[in-house]
């Protein structure tokens, strides 16, 4: 058994020979070796009986542990991912039939809403993307002409910048890109323009919230009005890939406007608060995490340097320093295990660090991965003349933090993890974790899955797979919800509970990203190369793509107080060089003359000129009187 309970809390863990103990301990008979009987007869009884219960035992301990113990395959990993797209379009048939159209979906009572007066695509464009890569051409026709026919961002509601930003404007940029159809740019371009509003606050950072109809920004109607530091810095990716695709360059600008006011209240060691106001520009608070509301800050800042084929090399070097801050400060190591965590400053650097670990850190062995190689596999990376000491402790970070997000699934009762955990770090204890009550429950998260995807993309390791294997079938084995033919996937409120007890709700990104990753996880063809493509934070792949003429990073930052230093033996002014192209022109020295400035840049990059920039506006105006 892997679990003990105690009056703290419920704890699980490294609990070896718990079961065994158990067994013993109620009368069970296991191993009968060396057992002396009277009679030949009855020490044959006894050696059936034996054999009986030990088979039974068996098979009620697998039914508790979710059915793998060390991972398990399936016969073919070409079956497995059929598995997963079965297991998809079982849980989308069963939306389409009972809340087709509407944004929020309760799979138990059959029921779904909208979030506002009207439907916002929550689940249909979000689900878009996962459809055409699984192939499900049926599924995406009927999306398509919902989104056509119904689809209007245009009405009296407050959105959600972030959430609306990731999940419809990134699904209708990644839809775009994979069926190269016009409708999805067009739906996107329109509802950008509603976002837009959101960011004209003092200082350019994004309000919490905006109202689509008349464009103004919201601020947060908690948190003494402050946004999240995450949230706001987690519109890039796809303001920029609409940039690049419609020439329209307010996209790119707005967007990067957010990172140098950010950088220049010039966090320690690359780690920022969770929170910061947009009029004033400043951080609230002490708390530094790379759980819910400080995660995707961390993401984006490697993300943006990929998404632009490495050529904005300002954003690698805030990732590398974010890295080197998290190593030094955030990282702990549980008992029994030594498995190793990402935990959290309550009260800034030198304050101490929690144990507490969202699941939501799982995104972060992936990551790290990534950066190591940048989307190359591992031996490849490795015979790189920029492949580094840093980059290989990186790698080894990201499996380390990636294993530990796995047993936090493998070390429960039902083999799914919880909502958060608390690392057990003083010596003498039987179990690496323990949960609180109120953080029992499983939402269907994608950020091991995600992680476990790159790492087997990125090393071709097997036990990735398997991995994975096994969270999957137990997601089918505890989330399933079947009344007669109609099958779907809830959420569940306590994984420690066996059978777990369910609740009653399907989050959009079950479809966008769980299944979608576990589906490219046991995917043999690479749908989508990792050193070809960036996922944005709700998995919807965009297109790595050159800066050019018209896109730059207008500023760079200065070091921090606690900057890390680089491996010594890599010129990093080196990794953004892209050859037989000029570099976009950066910011010149604030002692030059603005004159000056213009005339050595037009002299430097002569095919950027005033006329050039005016014919661009031009054909983006023309752009949108078509389809507004």
């Amino acid at each position: 058994m892997t679990g003990i309970f105690n009056s703290e809390g419920i704890t699980f863990g490294n609990a070896k020979g718990n079961w065994r103990a158990k067994s013993q301990k109620s009368g069970l008979p296991l191993y009968y070796k060396d057992k002396q009987s009277k009679s030949s007869r009855s020490k044959k009884e006894m050696l059936v009986r034996g054999l009986l219960g030990a088979i039974l035992l068996y098979v009620f301990y697998v039914f508790l542990r979710g059915g793998n113990e060390s991972g398990g395959a399936p016969g073919s990993w070409k079956a497995a991912q059929q598995e997963v797209k079965d297991a998809f379009l079982e849980s989308w048939h069963s939306y389409e039939k009972h809340a087709w159209g509407k944004d929020v979906y309760r799979p138990v009572s059959k029921t779904g809403k909208n979030m506002g007066p009207k439907p916002l695509g929550w689940m249909i464009v979000d689900s878009l993307d996962t459809m055409m890569l699984m192939g499900c051409d049926e599924e995406v026709s009927r999306a398509r002409k919902w989104i056509r026919d119904d689809l209007d961002y245009n009405f009296d509601y407050e959105v959600n910048v972030f959430e609306t930003t990731i999940r419809m404007l990134g699904g209708l940029l990644s839809a775009h890109h994979l069926s190269k159809d016009d409708l999805y740019l067009d739906k996107a371009a329109k509802l950008a323009s509603s976002l837009l509003g959101g960011f004209e606050s003092k200082t350019g950072i994004p309000y919490s919230s905006v109202n689509l109809l008349t464009g103004q920004g919201v601020r947060n109607h908690v948190d003494n009005g402050a946004s999240s530091t995450a949230e706001v810095s987690t519109l890039q990716l796809e303001f920029k890939y609409l940039a690049h695709l419609t020439g329209e360059n307010l996209y790119w600008e707005k967007a990067e406007k957010v990172m140098e006011v950010l950088y220049g209240i010039k966090p320690k060691a690359g780690l920022v608060p969770i929170y910061v106001h947009p009029d004033s520009g400043q951080y609230q608070g002490s708390v530094i995490r790379l759980g819910s509301r400080g995660d995707s800050y961390y993401e984006y800042l490697l993300k943006q340097y990929l998404q632009t084929n490495q050529q904005e090399k300002v954003y690698w070097d805030m990732y590398r320093e974010s890295v080197e801050g998290v190593k030094k400060y955030m990282v702990g190591k549980s008992s029994p295990s030594g498995l190793t965590f990402v935990g959290e400053l309550d009260n800034g650097i030198g304050g101490g660090l929690s144990p507490k670990m969202d699941h939501l850190v799982c995104f972060y062995g992936g990551l790290l991965a990534v950066g190591a190689t940048g989307g190359r596999t591992l031996q490849e990376a490795r015979q790189q003349k920029d492949w580094t000491a840093k980059k290989e402790e990186d790698f080894k970070f990201g499996e380390e933090l990636t294993y530990a997000c796995y047993k936090m699934y493998h070390d429960v009762p039902s083999g799914l993890s919880p909502e958060i955990v608390v690392f057990n770090t003083e010596k003498g204890n039987t179990n690496d974790f323990y949960i609180k009550p109120r953080d029992k429950h499983n939402l269907q998260r994608p950020e091991t899955v995600e992680s476990l995807f790159y790492l087997y993309r990125l090393t071709g390791d097997e036990k990735y797979r398997k991995y994975g294997y096994e969270i999957f079938k137990n997601f089918l084995r505890y989330t399933k919800v079947t009344d007669g033919s109609d099958v779907s996937y809830t959420t569940l409120e306590d994984v420690t509970r066996m059978p777990p007890t369910k609740g009653d709700n399907t989050e959009s990104f079950w479809f966008a990203e769980t299944l979608k990753y576990l589906y490219l996880l046991f995917d043999d063809n690479n749908l989508v190369p990792l050193d070809k493509y960036v996922f944005n934070t709700e998995a919807h792949p965009f297109p790595r793509f050159d800066l050019g003429n018209l896109h730059s990073t207008g500023w760079s930052p200065s070091p921090s107080t606690d900057s890390a230093a680089e491996d010594p033996r890599i010129d990093l002014s080196k990794i953004s060089d892209v050859p037989n192209k000029k570099k976009p022109p950066m910011a010149a020295p604030a002692d030059k003359p603005a004159d000056v400035q213009a005339q050595e840049a037009a002299k430097e990059h002569p095919e950027i000129t005033k006329d050039n920039k005016k014919e661009q506006k031009q054909k983006f105006n023309k752009y949108v009187e078509q389809i507004v």
